[in-house]
């Protein structure tokens, strides 16, 4: 006697809690693909847009030429934004008589760290997600696995006489479950690791030139106060 065994015919003959199951796992693996292109996207434009804005400033444009041109964006890189909030501070420190060389550079740090840490967290956004499905995704489907066999078991049960043809149908139709569980988990623990990595350089980057632009500020804030206040390197 001939059976279908393909994956429809399996899904489609399998249980309603196994059905159930799979399409959990179809709906995870679909999401986690949205996000890994969503992702994806974001995180070349971002390391696009710092590097665009890394050549810009170390071209020894001036600093407020450089503020003025990205303060009013909307939207921007990462470095610019942390450019930008820590220039912003520095020069309202400036603009009230603050003199202290010590305390413009805290103020402009308190800011670039705060920017550091909105940036930092929405290029983090959605990973979590990611790892969720990664971890819990074969889980879920080794859950549907076993309900399946014992589904298949109850059912053979109620048989005279049990052979290879009669027990594999249902023993399939449980491991399809397992298999798309791995389907969803593998992309997303890939897409993980990778992303995680590259937001990693990304968070080490922004963090030299933190490090980098308070140096300037630090020459800065020991000149006297004339006009807007920085300008030089």
């Amino acid at each position: 006697m001939n059976q279908d065994l393909s994956i429809v015919a399996l899904i489609l003959h399998a249980s309603l809690p196994v059905q159930l199951v799979i399409a959990a796992l179809l709906f995870m693996s679909l999401a986690s693909w949205s996000v890994i292109f969503s992702k994806f996207t974001a995180i070349s434009r971002i390391n696009s847009g710092n590097e665009a804005f890394e050549q810009e400033f170390w071209s020894g444009k001036n600093l407020n030429e450089l503020y003025n041109g990205v303060a009013n964006k909307t939207e921007g890189a990462p470095l610019e934004r942390i450019f930008a909030s820590g220039m912003r501070e520095f020069l309202k420190l400036r603009e009230r008589r603050v003199t202290e060389p010590t305390a413009l550079l805290d103020g402009a740090r308190r800011a670039m760290r705060a920017s550091f840490q909105r940036e930092l967290d929405a290029m983090e956004s959605n990973l979590s997600f990611l790892a969720s499905v990664g971890s819990v995704s074969p889980y879920v489907g080794l859950f549907g696995t076993i309900w399946g066999i014992m589904h298949a078991f109850v059912g053979l049960s109620n048989l005279q006489q049990v052979t290879l043809a009669t027990v594999a149908p249902g023993i399939a139709e449980a491991l399809v479950a397992t298999a798309i569980g791995l389907f969803a988990a593998i992309p997303a623990v890939l897409a993980y690791n990778r992303f995680a990595r590259q937001i990693d350089r990304s968070a080490i980057t922004l963090e030299s030139f933190i490090e980098e632009f308070s140096n300037i500020l630090q020459r800065n804030a020991s000149q006297p106060i004339a006009g807007t206040g920085a300008g030089t390197r």
